[in-house]
């Protein structure tokens, strides 16, 4: 792996490179080129750090989710073994980079890229993802770009040193456990932050404030109702020291399991850390590729329209740039869904018209925004408080809905047909935009589960609660296996309900015992 360190490049009027070939210098002049064009969209970053490496170490990188210093497992081996052997028969091709959220901000190049393919990776990781990654909230409020890098060379000699003292063997067992939970190892809201004694002292005060203002001696006359509710003390008072019910299944198991050794803790606090640091990307993925596709595509547009780029390598740029916000037809044998680049890049481009040129629809749709004539303040306000649900529920307009050809299909399996809920008309627009951006809508997507007691002074049980949305519960063996691991690191039996939200009735009840392999 070659490292290179970015300095200003002289500027010039002459095309910054000539046919495929490419070399360090290279790589600096058309960083600084794109730098120049990103200020002028008002772009902010983190320092970038390039990194030219092989195919074999971007199928290495694909084998540990993108991240380097990343701890050994086996499971990554395994990834990797898949993919090379993917790759070399010709089933599947390399990105052309990956991109890492940290301060400095790394872009993984192939060396296989043509000259123009590394000046559109660098306008699209180096500045757009780069970007993205630095000023939208959820990255901000739960990643931290600076520590990342150092957390995971503590994470990776801390694993090395586990497997020296305690074995190969039983950090594989914790780690496999431990990522079989890892979807179900966030904090999916700001947890609330532990007060200080001025803060506590000042808030009692202001309650005994307000106490005494709003007094009145008339509401001790009322009589008690006969039938209220009564709590078990006991159980709420269990409830509140344990803080259930708890989302966050990982962290609940670092800090009560009682079987657990302190080693066996951190690698617990290790993995759910890594899965936190990844959740904002699972919300923003449409969102952070559309900002990146539609920077790059800025910025190679006005490398072109400057002379920086001749016709050749502007016309390669369209031939990838099409080939990547392809979007199949629902009939063709490559529909996946919708690809994530399409969409956000198609939605990019429409608030630009929308701020530019609006139509009559787009006033009554999108006042706020139609014919401002800043197309990129808006974006960068949407880059930055947004995620992918409540971009999509906010800004998808009618005319893209009707570019698209979406529909409403209702499938309820307790009919026997198909029903269209949506079609093109004002109240058909409506449901569509709600519905389709509930398919991006996480706290939708991923099962609710919750730990919601366990009594330590007893059996040590631990009960867990899926609210199956619609009725829809876990695939049997899935849960079969997950809920195994989940006992394993609880040490004794685990309980998985689940639960009609809409009437508390128990659908299916899947049970674990513990088995003896950590202790």
């Amino acid at each position: 792996m070659a490292s290179l360190t970015l300095a200003p490049a002289a500027k010039t009027h002459e095309p910054l490179f000539t046919g495929n070939d490419w070399d360090f210098d290279t790589i600096r002049r058309i960083h600084e080129a794109c730098e120049v064009e990103a200020r002028a969209l008002g772009l902010s970053w983190y320092p970038n750090q390039i990194e030219i490496i092989t195919a074999e170490q971007m199928l290495d990188a694909y084998s540990s989710i993108g991240m380097p210093l990343f701890y050994k497992h086996w499971s990554f081996g395994k990834h990797f073994a898949q993919q090379e052997a993917s790759y070399r028969r010709g089933h599947m091709g390399l990105a052309y980079e990956i991109v890492i959220n940290s301060d400095p901000c790394i872009s993984y190049v192939m060396e296989e890229n043509s000259a123009t393919m590394q000046t559109l990776v660098i306008a699209h990781a180096a500045f757009g993802h780069n970007h993205f990654f630095k000023n939208n909230y959820l990255f901000r409020q739960w990643t931290d770009a600076e520590g990342i890098l150092d957390y995971l060379d503590f994470a990776k000699t801390y694993i090395t040193r586990c497997e020296e003292r305690y074995g190969h063997q039983a950090v594989e067992q914790v780690l496999d456990a431990a990522h079989a939970l890892m979807s179900q190892g966030v904090h999916r809201y700001p947890r609330k932050k532990r007060p200080d004694l001025a803060s506590e002292q000042r808030r009692e005060r202001e309650r005994v404030e307000h106490g005494e203002q709003i007094f009145n001696d008339l509401w001790r006359t009322l009589p008690a109702k006969a039938d209220a509710a009564k709590g078990d003390p006991a159980l709420d008072r269990r409830r509140a020291l344990l803080e259930l019910p708890q989302e966050n299944i990982l962290y609940f198991l670092e800090k009560v399991a009682p079987r657990l050794r302190p080693w066996q803790r951190e690698l617990l606090r290790i993995v759910r850390l890594v899965a936190q640091y990844f959740y904002p990307q699972r919300q923003t993925k449409v969102m952070n590729e559309g900002c990146a596709t539609y920077v790059h595509y800025r910025i190679m547009n006005a490398l072109s329209e400057k002379g920086l780029i001749d016709e050749a390598a502007y016309l390669e740029f369209l031939t990838s740039h099409t080939n990547v916000i392809r979007q199949p037809n629902f009939d063709d044998r490559s529909f996946g869904g919708h690809n994530p680049y399409a969409l956000g890049f198609a939605m990019m481009q429409d608030i630009a018209r929308i701020v530019e040129h609006p139509t009559d629809e787009d006033r009554a749709w999108f006042p706020q925004i139609a014919g401002i004539g800043d197309p990129m303040a808006v974006l960068r306000d949407c880059w930055e408080n947004y995620r992918d649900e409540s971009f999509i529920a906010q800004f998808l307009s009618p005319k893209l809905m009707r570019d698209m050809r979406l529909f409403h299909v209702v499938d309820d399996p307790e009919e026997t047909e198909l029903r269209v809920e949506a079609i093109h008309d004002e109240r058909g627009y409506r449901k569509m935009r709600r519905s389709f951006a509930r398919q991006y809508d996480v706290a939708w997507l991923d099962p609710d589960i919750e730990v919601v007691d366990v009594d330590l002074e007893g059996d040590r049980r631990l009960i867990v609660h899926h609210k199956a949305i619609n009725r829809i519960t876990l695939q049997k063996d899935d849960a079969r296996r997950v809920l195994q691991h989940l006992a394993d690191l609880w040490g004794y039996d685990a309980v998985l309900k689940e639960v009609d939200p809409a009437t508390g009735t128990v659908l299916v009840e899947h049970n674990a015992s513990a088995r003896p392999i950590f202790f």
